[in-house]
């Protein structure tokens, strides 16, 4: 199955939507996620991509749940791809990993920390799939436009950026607004924001990271209007158990509200852009 994720991403004046777990915990909780969101955002005109990381690489704590095992997570991965016809995104973290990864994804996601490394980046960028490079905490908005240089250079168009929220202080992030016109002007590409982990609250002193999940539809709402193309959201049955960044996730059961609520915000976004 070959999906031009590009196309599938333009099409019409909906946003398009990045949602799913933050790592994949098994193979019957993927399923039943991915088929509950297919049928919420069929329903609504969403264009959506599953998201689901088959490792996680950067832990605060040596203890924490890292993933299943690769290949295992992996072939989920492609298990949902195959089993509801959808795109799928994962992230990477090393040179290596893009072409592997590649194998089963449509997507590949460089993590915000690792938005500068140029090897990883060309990676990605030379296996032909869809790259979305998270701006780094630590970066400008306009600066966002070397990392897409490096992935075009590499022979690659298939580009996204997305904003996940700039360092304030020690322990919190904050989303500057203004990011998405001026990411969109620097980079040429469609802008998206990351409504959960811009909402984390890291380097907390338990080495678990905190979150602020009550404020995720403020945040996804407040940046279409602000003009991003798209949404990523983590979400689970159950944030509480979930293995890996349960604080700042979206339940599941409050998806289908939230959705309804930012199909809203971008029709009246695209109304006022046309006048």
């Amino acid at each position: 199955m070959a999906i031009d994720v590009r196309q599938y991403l333009s099409s019409g004046d909906a946003f398009f939507l990045f949602a799913g777990p933050c790592v994949i915990e098994g193979e019957e909780m993927a399923l039943d996620i991915a088929g509950h969101m297919v049928e919420l955002t069929t329903r609504l005109g969403i264009p959506y991509v599953f998201k689901g990381s088959y490792r996680k690489a950067n832990r605060s704590r040596i203890d924490s749940f890292t993933g299943i095992g690769d290949e295992k997570a992996l072939k989920i991965l492609r298990k949902v791809r195959e089993t509801f016809g959808i795109p799928v995104v994962t992230d990477i973290h090393l040179p290596e990993e893009a072409a592997i990864a590649a194998q089963y994804v449509d997507v590949l996601q460089i993590p915000a920390f690792l938005c500068r490394q140029t090897d990883l980046l060309v990676a990605a960028a030379k296996t032909g799939k869809f790259v979305n490079v998270k701006k780094g905490q630590f970066l400008s908005p306009q600066a966002m436009r070397h990392a897409v240089d490096k992935i075009r250079e590499a022979g690659n168009s298939a580009v996204s950026v997305t904003e996940r929220g700039t360092t304030f202080g020690y322990q919190d992030l904050m989303v500057d607004m203004r990011a998405f016109p001026e990411m969109k002007e620097a980079c040429g590409c469609p802008v998206i924001i990351d409504a959960t982990h811009s909402l984390q609250q890291p380097n907390q002193t338990s080495g678990v990271t905190g979150g602020l999940p009550g404020l995720i539809s403020t945040i996804a709402m407040s940046s279409l209007a602000a003009g991003a193309d798209g949404v990523f959201m983590e979400t689970h049955r159950n944030p509480a158990e979930a293995k890996s960044d349960g604080a700042n996730m979206l339940p599941l059961s409050r998806m289908e509200e939230l959705l309804e609520k930012l199909c809203i915000m971008r029709r009246a976004y695209v109304e006022a852009s046309r006048r």
